[in-house]
This record gives C-alpha cells, sequence and structure tokens, in this order.
C-alpha cells in the first residue's frame, strides 16, 4: 500500500517538475484545463496529508541505515577490488618465483652433474697420480740403492722439497688408516707409493751423506717417522714400519743423529712399545735401535737414567728366547751389554 502511494507521489511530482520545466523553458505561460488543474490540486492536497503518515521516524532511521551499509558496501567493495588487485600481483610474483625456482632447480642439476663429473676425473687424476708416484718412487727406491745416484739426488735443489713431501705424504697415509684395521693392503698403489718413499729415505740414511742430509736439513722427516711409528696400531703396516726403524737405525750410526733422536721426548717409551708388537722383525729393529745407543758413551751417559728405570726386561728376556734366530741373537748380544751398563752404573 505504501510503496503504490509512494510510485503515485513521485509520478505526480515528476509531472509537476515537468509542466515547471516547460514554463520555465518556454518563457510564457501556458494553458491547463481547469479540471485538470484541480485534480493536481486534489492529488496534491492528498500527498501532503498521506506523507507525514508514511515518512515516520522508523522510515527515515531506516533510510539512514541504508544510506550507511551502502557506503560500507561501497568501501568493502573498493576493498575486494584492491584485495583482488593485490591477489593478482602476489599471483603473478608466485608464478614468476616458480619459474625462477624451476630455472635455479636446473641450473643446480647442471652443476650438480658438472660437479660429479669434475669429482669423476679427480678420481681419475688422483689414481693415475698414485699409481705413477708408486711406479717412481719404486724405480727411484731401486736407484737409491746405488751411491752416486744419491749424492745426485742429495745435490738437487728439490732435494729438501721431495723429503719434506715424503714426510707429509707418509703422514697423510697414515692418518688415512681406519681405527678399526687389522692388516693394510700393501698392494695397493697408494701403500706401494709410501713404501717407495720410506725406502728412498732408509737407503738415503745408510750411507754418510744421507745421514749428514737427513740430521742436517730434515730433521722434521725424522721427527714425523717417530711420531708415525708411535700412531700406527701394533701388528699393522709391517712393512713401512720396518723401513722406518731401519731409517732411525741408519741415522743412528751418525752420532748427530743418535743424539737428536735419542734426546727426542718419548722415544724410549716409542721402543718399550714398540717391542710388544708381534712381528719378530720390528722387535728386531728396535733391538738394533736400542743397542745402538747404548753402545755410543756420550748418549748413554744422558740416557742410561731413562733406560734403567723403564727398561722392559722380561720382554728383552721373552725375545732371547725367540724362535727367530736373529732376534734371540740380538736379544742375547742386548742383555750382555746392558750388564755392562749396570756395572758401570
Amino acid at each position: 500500500m505504501s510503496y503504490t502511494v509512494n510510485s503515485k507521489c513521485r509520478e505526480k511530482d515528476n509531472e509537476f517538475l515537468f509542466l515547471l520545466q516547460k514554463v520555465e523553458t518556454q518563457g510564457e505561460f501556458v494553458k491547463v484545463r481547469k479540471r485538470a488543474l484541480e485534480r493536481l490540486t486534489t492529488e496534491v492536497m492528498q500527498l501532503h496529508d498521506i506523507l507525514p503518515k508514511i515518512l515516520n521516524y522508523d522510515i527515515l532511521e531506516n533510510l539512514q541505515k541504508l544510506d550507511a551499509v551502502e557506503t560500507i558496501v561501497e568501501r568493502k567493495d573498493i576493498e575486494v577490488e584492491q584485495l583482488r588487485m593485490d591477489c593478482e600481483h602476489y599471483k603473478a610474483r608466485l608464478e614468476a618465483a616458480q619459474a625462477d625456482c624451476m630455472k635455479e632447480r636446473k641450473e643446480k642439476l647442471t652443476v650438480r652433474q658438472q660437479l660429479n663429473e669434475a669429482k669423476q676425473q679427480l678420481l681419475q687424476q688422483a689414481e693415475y697420480c698414485t699409481e705413477m708416484g708408486a711406479a717412481v718412487c719404486t724405480l727411484l727406491w731401486s736407484i737409491s740403492s746405488n751411491e752416486e745416484a744419491v749424492k745426485s739426488i742429495l745435490g738437487s735443489s728439490k732435494a729438501i722439497k721431495f723429503f719434506s713431501i715424503a714426510g707429509q705424504t707418509m703422514e697423510s697415509f697414515v692418518r688415512s688408516l681406519s681405527e678399526d684395521i687389522k692388516q693394510q693392503d700393501m698392494d695397493s698403489d697408494e701403500s706401494q707409493f709410501v713404501l717407495g718413499l720410506a725406502g728412498i729415505v732408509t737407503n738415503v740414511a745408510a750411507l754418510a751423506c744421507g745421514r749428514e742430509f737427513l740430521v742436517n736439513s730434515n730433521q722434521v722427516l725424522l721427527d714425523t717417522m717417530m711420531q708415525l711409528l708411535g700412531d700406527m696400531k701394533l701388528g699393522c703396516c709391517t712393512k713401512l714400519k720396518v723401513l722406518m726403524l731401519m731409517s732411525l737405525y741408519n741415522v743412528s750410526i751418525n752420532v748427530k743423529g743418535l743424539k737428536y733422536i735419542s734426546e727426542s721426548p718419548g722415544f724410549f717409551p716409542l721402543l718399550w712399545w714398540l717391542l710388544n708388537d708381534p712381528d719378530p722383525e720390528i722387535c728386531l729393529h728396535v733391538l738394533r735401535l736400542l743397542q745402538s745407543v747404548i753402545l755410543e758413551p756420550d748418549v748413554l751417559t744422558k740416557s742410561a737414567p731413562e733406560i734403567r728405570d723403564s727398561l722392559p726386561l722380561p720382554r728383552i728376556h721373552m725375545l732371547s728366547k725367540s724362535r727367530n734366530a736373529d732376534l734371540q741373537i740380538l736379544a742375547r748380544e742386548l742383555l750382555e751389554d746392558l750388564k755392562i751398563l749396570e756395572s758401570e752404573i
């Protein structure tokens, strides 16, 4: 009912406004039928009576609320539009990031393939270098048994550098041995490489000029060998231990060399520990080195208290009864030398 009245009001208002506009537009009077004017006047008066009843406080309040809601809706529409634009923006960024990610994955895969290829090449080169080093050092080991060849080697400007690298290589080899190793494969190229280096040092130390060279220019190498002898487990790397002990024995023939190694910290505890090795050849070379110390008066004077207080006589007595003839003879000779030592002390 109210909607119908309201619609009629709007129609009459529009008609009235149209007439006024027409009058204003023409700028002159117009003729209107008296009956139409009376009807229009009656309807306007009716509207004056009806409007206050229709436009009450609740409607006005609802209209205000409607305006507020429309304002909120417009604001929300703006916010939704902004969110939509933000969503499009972040979607574009996501697509760009995904594209970059795929690109990086492909690049990473390519780099990983290149790295694997480089590792493979490096491994092949390492194997080649080890094989070549083993062959060269084995040949040089054989050549170094010749005195003239040794003199030629020591006369080279690279001699000190070579023996320094030899010590570092032997140290690296021993450090690479696993903790639970029982017996190192001494037939591998790496083992042959290290044995060749140790053999060269042994042959050089067998000559007087070689001993002088090692004592004066490569004391670090001597320290390294004594340290490595203590680092290797008993029963492990027998060939390498024997060559190192032979080198130290050859150096001990030189009085200066004997003083140097005998005065090194832990030298005698190292010998006592090595005497417990199950290999008779190692024990044999340990006794030879010990005998070299005892037979040098000047060195013996300084070392006698330490030898006397820590010497493992029961172990030497046991070795004097060994089935190995050479070891048995040397152990008995050493016991005789020790008796002389006790009488002098």
